[in-house]
């Protein structure tokens, strides 16, 4: 008998048991070493409640979770866990991947593909996938918000990510690392809003916890099989497809804050990067506001533009939006008439800017700086 393949990577089916008939979201949890963690992220699945604070049925999410190339007792946790709650309905597998693909990128990859098969064979062509990590805590309604999100239109959900709070000065630099990103979101909101992700929103999209539909995760391409970042790259790659990405601060986890990270670039990497800033004695150094102001200012007008295209508005309306964005307006017309979406046009200007003269236009000035001008700028702005 030929052994089932998964669609897409070409392994074995992980999880071959059948999901529930009722299934509407799949949980995928990458596991790599996680043994003292796991039992408080399972728990947290586990207890997840409703609207009105009751406990949610069961039967319409699974949790997916994939032990890879672990070299501690996660495995053994998880199916103690599993023998210790059989009606919770908790999958397992492990796998141990070649040196050269034993990534995050790789895992989740694997993992996002089953829980578009199990919903999509199943006939839940509208289900969700929704990935947390094996180091993080979903909170009590994190599946109820993320199914509300989606039910309110839109086709992916990125979940405030918190951290507990931590004696250490390297906390600082994450708070106003945390304050400057809010801050930009907060301007972006005002001056380029978007009506499926208003504000009050935040700024994250990762893969502590991000949901998508099955539908929007085959026309995104799925999950790109990267080393690290894969979940960066995802968020691009819904962008450039003017896909409906709501950052609810509704939806949140809370993650660790180690910096003995599983991966070379990631949250852990950018801890250690604070840490030696501290030690060092320097700030962190960031986009100024006028810059971040000018960008969003002038993507809003040009999405207006990109609207109208059709009915051929005056060209020379694109030379003062291209010239703040330190473009040259032939260029910027080519691409206009190119693109087949928004998103995509705007992330081919992000390319072209990044090769311009627009980062010597705007150095970068201390975080405390650009923080202190954009918290002036929204206030302002607000009042009006």
């Amino acid at each position: 008998m030929q052994t089932e393949v998964n669609h897409l990577l070409e392994y074995p089916i992980l999880f071959p048991a059948p999901p529930s008939a009722l299934l509407q979201l799949s949980v995928i949890v990458p596991v790599r070493n996680e043994a003292h963690h796991l039992i408080q992220t399972l728990d947290a699945l586990r207890n997840q409640q409703d609207g009105t604070g009751a406990p949610l049925n069961t039967a319409i999410y699974e949790v997916l979770l994939l032990a890879n190339n672990c070299s501690d007792q996660s495995y053994i946790v998880a199916k103690h866990y599993q023998q210790n709650y059989p009606n919770f309905p908790l999958h397992i597998a492990q796998i141990e991947l070649p040196a050269a693909r034993a990534t995050i990128g790789t895992v989740r990859r694997l993992l996002m593909d089953e829980a578009h098969r199990r919903l999509t064979n199943s006939g839940h062509s509208c289900g969700i996938i929704a990935s947390t990590d094996g180091d993080t805590v979903v909170d009590s309604r994190w599946i109820y918000y993320i199914m509300l999100e989606i039910a309110n239109g839109n086709d992916a959900v990125g979940g405030r990510i918190l951290t507990h709070p931590d004696p250490g000065k390297v906390r600082l630099y994450h708070l106003r690392d945390v304050m400057y990103r809010t801050l930009v979101a907060k301007t972006e909101a005002l001056l380029d809003p978007s009506p499926h992700d208003p504000w009050p929103r935040h700024f994250q999209h990762f893969g502590a916890s991000i949901a998508v539909t099955c539908r929007m995760y085959e026309q995104a391409g799925r999950l790109p099989e990267k080393p690290f970042l894969e979940d960066e790259a995802f968020y691009k790659a819904l962008l450039r497809m003017d896909a409906r990405v709501r950052q609810s601060p509704a939806v949140k986890v809370f993650t660790s804050t180690r910096m003995d990270g599983r991966v070379a670039v990631g949250f852990s990497e950018q801890l250690r990067y604070w840490a030696d800033l501290n030690q060092a004695g320097k700030q962190q150094i960031v986009e100024p506001g006028d810059a971040i102001i000018t960008k969003f200012q002038n993507r809003q007008k040009l999405r207006v533009w990109w609207q109208i295209r059709e009915q051929s508005p005056d060209l020379n309306d694109l030379v003062p939006i291209a010239h703040a964005l330190r473009l040259e307006p032939n260029w910027l017309n080519d691409e206009l008439r190119r693109s087949c979406f928004f998103g995509q046009l705007w992330e081919r200007i992000e390319e072209k800017m990044a090769q311009s003269d627009w980062a010597n236009h705007w150095p970068l000035v201390p975080i405390t700086s650009a923080i202190q001008h954009l918290r002036h700028f929204c206030k302002l702005y607000s009042a009006f």
